[in-house]
């Protein structure tokens, strides 16, 4: 290859990347990414911060706000809270059910017979 096509060729590379370039500029998201990014780091600069400070700290913010919020977990794989663990106690035979949901076979039956406001006031609060 020639040196004038290889010109030719980085020329025109360059021209492309230059609109680009333009294209971006006027993007309004690249302009919010911009301005909070110059803030950050004027922010940095007054607290005395470097970069791996501010990721420690972000790295920590959810814990704190996890426990600060709610006790109940968070299911790993699609991000939903567990439900609330609820311990039913037949007054009568003391017999214990823990359950998160309400499809229970001993859960369903008591409903059945003494009804769901009954059964629903046998729950312990522990």
């Amino acid at each position: 290859m020639s040196l004038l096509s290889e010109y030719l060729i980085k020329e025109q590379q360059l021209k492309q990347l230059s609109d680009e370039l333009k294209q971006l500029e006027n993007d309004q998201q690249l302009q919010s990414d911009l301005t909070f990014k110059a803030r950050l780091d004027t922010l940095m600069e007054e607290f005395d911060k470097r970069v791996p400070d501010v990721v420690k700290l972000l790295e920590a913010l959810p814990v704190i706000q996890a426990s600060s919020t709610s006790h109940e977990a968070v299911n790993a794989s699609d991000g939903r809270r567990k439900r609330r663990l609820k311990v039913y106690e037949h007054p009568d035979t003391g017999e214990r059910i823990e359950t998160r949901g309400g499809n229970h076979k001993t859960l369903k039956a008591w409903r059945e017979e003494y009804g769901a406001d009954t059964v629903e006031s046998w729950v312990r609060s522990d």
